[in-house]
C-alpha cells in the first residue's frame, strides 16, 4: 500500500474544529482538522477532508503508511461518503488527508508528516486513485 500514499513536508492545516475525536480500525484516534469543498480535483470538483493523526508521526508514532492507507479508506466509506452535499454541485473525487501536527494553512514544516489518498466515487463507494 505504500504505492497509495504520499509523505510530504508540507501540511495545508486550520485550527481545530470542535469535533469528538474518531476512533479508526487501527486503533488511531483522528480528528478532523477542516473541510474543504468545491476545490479543483483531477477530473471535476474534489471535496477534502483532513484529519489531525498525531500516531503517525515518524519519529514517535505508532500507525505505518500501510495502516494509515486502509484508515483512511475506512473514512473515505464511513465518513466522508455520508457527509457529501445533497444539494448543489456534487464532488467527483474525495481526497483524505493525516497529518501529525497541525501547520498553518500553505505553509511548509520539514517535521510534519502527511499521508493522503484520493478516490473516485463510483456507484456509491470510494474508489482509489493513483495521483
Amino acid at each position: 500500500m505504500l504505492r497509495r500514499l504520499a509523505l510530504l513536508g508540507l501540511i495545508l492545516p486550520l485550527p481545530l474544529m470542535a469535533e469528538d475525536a474518531l476512533t479508526l480500525p487501527s486503533g488511531q484516534k483522528v480528528t478532523l482538522i477542516e473541510t474543504l469543498t468545491n476545490i479543483p480535483g483531477s477530473d471535476g470538483l474534489a471535496i477534502r477532508y483532513r484529519f489531525l493523526a498525531p500516531e503517525i508521526a515518524r519519529d514517535t508514532g505508532t500507525i505505518d503508511a500501510d495502516t494509515a492507507g486502509d484508515d483512511m479508506d475506512w473514512l473515505c466509506n464511513t465518513y466522508a461518503l455520508p457527509r457529501l452535499p445533497k444539494n448543489g454541485p456534487q464532488p467527483a473525487e474525495i481526497i483524505i488527508s493525516m497529518s501529525d501536527m497541525s501547520v498553518p494553512f500553505g505553509e511548509d514544516h520539514p517535521e510534519a508528516t502527511q499521508f493522503f489518498n484520493s478516490y473516485k466515487i463510483e456507484d456509491g463507494a470510494c474508489q482509489w486513485e493513483m495521483f
